[in-house]
């Protein structure tokens, strides 16, 4: 069984929660007294449905304002395929946990309330999407129940959106038409809506292709640790552990160690207690070489084309941190498995969350700021652009005094 992570995002009040919620309950993946719980609740607010946000509004403060603050993590599943659900919140200042639950997402889910239609917050999230190279969008265009099914209030905002995809380079997008709070089109075809003649929402995400791209991409595995087990039984062993990010390997395969460039070819792999000929990506597997080359945690095992190594980059970040950036500071960059102190030489321009444009800014970077910036370290690293590889091509900032992680990084 094949695993889904997607995030939703969209406006404040558009009903992602509800959504989630929603469709966690016609799934059948809450459990009775969850149900029993969220029902007295809803009764106790005096309201005449069941209110499904209150599923995944997990903190006391989401709860009594009815918003999602925090990056909400759930967990369900089909006989077709598991799923990883990020909620994440609308509200401008919370952009960054927008950033974090959608940076490791297959697919998104993108609401828009039928009424307002697209907006500013609809403009920045798909430019998000954009941003993080997710593989596949769904505009779920909600709240149809309050403009009485009306198809031809879903074209033109479906109109108005495809304006929006060729600004926020979006991949493959998708639109349906929802009622969250009614269930219309969730998992059950909507009999209010008969002209839409799509698929529902949960047969969307049991069927989108989210075949990876890194299987038709070069090899890259950031080696975990080194296995020396000095037994009598493998006394000679030596093995590099660690999690293929991309492309696949098979035993004879010629592979280069990086930065140091040293080549070998692979004796064996192991993937948990059983030899196997070959392994793709996310696999979690030990490789052994013909011959004993230098490698250590932090390095990359890589095949086909040779990546970056260098000691500069340039890269999209989030600034993460509730403080603003100092000037001159000095961070621990953390990639993969790999750490080196690095430095913001520059920063070259700020995304301005109302045009979508990066621009110059002499200001430093301040909660939530999106920002074009040139990376120095202090040792060459190893990477690939983050659009083409998303495990090589990302990385976080640490803070080098107080030890807090204060951005979140894309190279370019």
């Amino acid at each position: 069984m094949n695993l889904l992570r997607f995030t939703t995002a969209g406006s404040v009040d558009d009903g992602k929660s509800t959504l989630i919620g929603r469709l966690l309950y016609d799934s059948k993946s809450v459990y009775i007294d969850q149900m029993e719980s969220v029902e007295r609740t809803s009764r106790r607010k005096g309201l005449d449905n069941i209110d499904f946000s209150l599923l995944t509004d997990g903190l006391k403060d989401e709860r009594e304002q009815g918003i999602t603050i925090d990056v909400a993590y759930r967990y369900f599943s089909t006989p077709a395929r598991k799923f990883i659900i990020a909620d994440t919140p609308g509200h401008i200042q919370y952009t960054r946990n927008m950033v974090t639950g959608a940076s490791t997402a297959d697919a998104a889910l993108i609401l828009i309330d039928a009424r307002q239609g697209v907006v500013e917050q609809t403009r920045r999230h798909s430019f998000i999407a954009g941003l993080l190279g997710i593989p596949s969008v769904m505009v779920c265009i909600n709240k149809m129940d309050l403009v009485d099914f009306d198809q031809s209030c879903y074209d033109k905002i479906v109109s108005d959106f495809n304006n929006v995809k060729l600004s926020s380079n979006l991949k493959s997008v998708d639109f349906l038409p929802i009622s969250a709070l009614l269930g219309d089109n969730i998992v059950d075809q909507s009999k209010n809506m008969p002209w839409h003649k799509g698929p529902t929402l949960l047969r969307h995400l049991e069927t989108v292709d989210i075949e990876k791209i890194e299987l038709n991409q070069s090899f890259r595995m950031p080696v975990q640790t080194v296995i020396r087990p000095h037994s009598t039984d493998y006394h000679d062993f030596r093995g590099y552990a660690g999690r293929i990010a991309s492309g696949d390997i098979s035993i004879g395969d010629l592979i280069t160690a990086y930065p140091s460039e040293n080549s070998s070819k692979v004796e064996s792999i192991h993937h948990g207690d059983r030899s196997v000929n070959k392994a793709e990506a996310g696999d979690s597997i030990v490789i052994t070489l013909e011959n004993d080359i230098d490698i250590s945690r932090g390095d990359i095992l890589g095949g086909g084309k040779k990546p970056t190594i260098k000691s500069t980059a340039n890269a999209t970040i989030c600034w993460l941190d509730n403080n603003d950036q100092r000037l001159g500071s000095k961070y621990i960059l953390r990639q993969g498995t790999n750490e080196t102190k690095a430095m913001i030489s520059e920063v070259e321009g700020i995304l301005n969350i109302h045009s979508l444009v990066f621009e110059s800014d002499p200001s430093p970077l301040s909660s939530n700021e999106i920002a074009e910036i040139i990376l120095k370290t202090t040792k060459k690293i190893v990477y690939d652009p983050y659009l083409s590889n998303r495990i090589t091509g990302s990385f976080i900032l640490i803070d080098d005094i107080s030890g807090s992680t204060v951005a979140a990084g894309m190279i370019r």
